[in-house]
């Protein structure tokens, strides 16, 4: 994936993808902490000259010399280019040796296509367009052909099957054709991002892991019987509080993430900050984090990065409190645990700039939701809905845009629905005597875990009382603890934003996203549109002191 945006975005790495083993791994808790070192394999850079098929595998060899420096096993995973060079293979047997994973990269190129007996369309040997280097950019048969082609030289070279697959994104029927016919047992794909490298993948599960819907490998599925049963890690480790908002209004974003190329990965400071939110805030489940980087990037950008983290990471699993893994490993852990997509959270109570951000993201099989405290402001700044039905365009559908976009259903959204000046978010407030409203101002919040769900307070400030707010499963519910404060809840948007909804009326909303229909309900409260005066979008007023939003 991540295209090389030459100088600018020189350094991206397969971040830290943090996991969680089914024992505690620190004395009281019960919300392991997990790591996997998932550094992923190319044989060719066709976007610098400088970049030789040497530098990649001298590359691979340092990665190696570092984790196992620390006695870190780690999961490689080979584009099929480097499959079929001899060096990786020998050096991959010998990895096998150490006790790490060796798994597949799926990212399509011309020795892969050509050995399916396929035409190659691309511009280079490999090509990181979505129609040309992505299952996405072929029939439902081609993909299989390209499955059973690697299946078959990884069975020929190291006598058995890969456990696991990553790519950038992959689609619901190669994932399910892997995992029926050869018995994949994990796979991981991007973080959220919003148009990096032509590649949009919005509103998911936004950290750990989730089962996809059998018609749609992004989407979380609610059941079972809609599940494709293969447990689908979000890779590189973003930024809980800034990498939501790095584009607003649908602008390309920047990266801030656990990725050792770039910038604050390689900042002790910014790196102790994301593990002690990891291992030392409040959580839900488990907390996941990726590690490690694409070879694409060289070891001279991502060195520093590797020097920063790994010694953080050893001393935080010397201390009990976090668990470095194969990827292998957390799924079968995972698929142990979690019949269904479990609800997990994750948060960061303090802030490593002058903002004071403080921030949690809940995710279950039904949606995700993301709060943020700026100061002494509190709003809700996203909120997407999950449906297995809700087929991807690339289901049945070859992939003709050199972009690829993977999204869920919108009901805040503080990203896309956003300007640099004019941030969309779903806020408390107040009405005066006079009917007007003015926004409520607090503390600091508490977050504790309740069941398999989370609570929040938050006092007000200038005011008796706490809004209080219950995150479970399939219902997020907020009331206030002054039962005489007449409040309400505002989604704010930036005028110019392009809004799903289409009816916003008593106890229901609709909307259509992508052609696709979806509803939300209150079980209390009641909706009113305000989408007459520019910048806003709905009110919610609380029934009986409460609102419950039910997903």
């Amino acid at each position: 994936m991540k295209m090389f945006l030459g100088k600018r975005m020189t350094q991206l790495l397969a971040g830290l993808l943090c996991l969680f083993p089914l024992a505690s791994l620190a004395a009281g808790s019960d919300v392991p902490h997990i790591v996997n070192f998932i550094n992923f394999i190319r044989d060719i850079e066709p976007r610098d000259e400088e970049i030789t098929p040497r530098v990649l595998f001298e590359t691979v060899r340092h990665e190696a010399d570092a984790i196992h420096r620390y006695g870190f096993r780690g999961t490689w995973l080979l584009q099929y280019d480097a499959l079929i060079d001899t060096q990786y293979q020998d050096m991959m047997r010998e990895e096998m040796a150490h006790g790490c994973e060796v798994g597949g990269w799926w990212e399509i190129t011309q020795p892969h296509v050509e050995a399916a007996g396929l035409t190659w369309r691309g511009r280079f040997p490999w090509d990181w367009h979505a129609d040309k280097g992505f299952a996405v950019g072929y029939t439902q048969q081609e993909r299989e052909r390209l499955v059973d082609v690697y299946m078959e030289k990884f069975m020929e070279l190291f006598g058995r099957l890969p456990n696991s697959i990553g790519s950038w994104f992959i689609d619901a029927h190669t994932m399910a054709y892997m995992r029926e016919k050869y018995n994949i047992e994990g796979c991981c794909i991007c973080r959220d991002q919003v148009g990096t490298d032509g590649y949009t993948l919005w509103g998911g599960y936004w950290a750990g892991a989730y089962y996809p819907s059998k018609v749609n490998a992004y989407m979380p599925a609610q059941t079972r019987s809609g599940q494709i049963d293969l447990p689908v890690f979000r890779m590189l480790g973003s930024d809980p509080l800034y990498q939501c908002s790095a584009g607003v209004g649908g602008a390309v974003q920047s990266v801030c993430t656990m990725e050792p190329t770039y910038v604050n990965a390689q900042q002790p400071e910014w790196v102790g900050w994301y593990l002690r939110c990891m291992t030392d805030d409040p959580a839900l489940g488990f907390t996941y984090l990726q590690a490690g980087q694409e070879n694409s990037f060289t070891w001279d950008a991502f060195k520093k990065g590797y020097e920063v983290q790994l010694p953080q990471i050893a001393e935080l699993e010397r201390q009990g409190k976090l668990k470095v893994e194969t990827l292998i490993e957390s799924a079968r852990n995972f698929r142990k645990k979690y019949p269904v997509t479990p609800p997990t959270a994750c948060t960061a109570m303090s802030d490593y700039t002058d903002n004071n951000g403080r921030t949690i993201w809940f995710n279950s099989r039904y949606y995700r939701t993301n709060i943020l405290w700026e100061g002494n402001r509190m709003g809700i700044r996203d909120i997407h809905l999950f449906d297995e039905h809700k087929e991807s365009p690339y289901y049945n559908n070859v992939c003709t845009s050199n972009q690829c976009v993977y999204k869920t259903m919108p009901i805040v959204d503080g990203c896309l629905w956003s300007s640099a000046d004019d941030m969309a978010s779903l806020r408390f407030y107040a009405f005066s005597e006079e009917g007007q409203t003015e926004e409520l101002r607090g503390g600091e919040p508490v977050i504790k875990k309740k069941g398999k769900g989370m609570t929040i307070s938050w006092p007000l400030k200038d005011r008796s009382g706490a809004i209080i707010l219950t995150m479970t499963e399939k219902a997020l519910t907020a009331g206030c603890t002054d039962r005489s404060l007449r409040w309400c809840m505002q989604l704010n948007v930036q005028p110019k934003a392009s809004l799903p909804f289409r009816i916003i009326d008593g106890k229901k909303l609709t909307a259509e996203e992508e052609g696709f229909t979806y509803r939300l309900s209150l079980r209390k409260g009641s909706f009113t549109d305000l989408r007459q005066q520019p910048g806003w979008a709905y009110r919610i007023m609380p029934e009986k002191g409460k609102v419950e939003i039910f997903f």
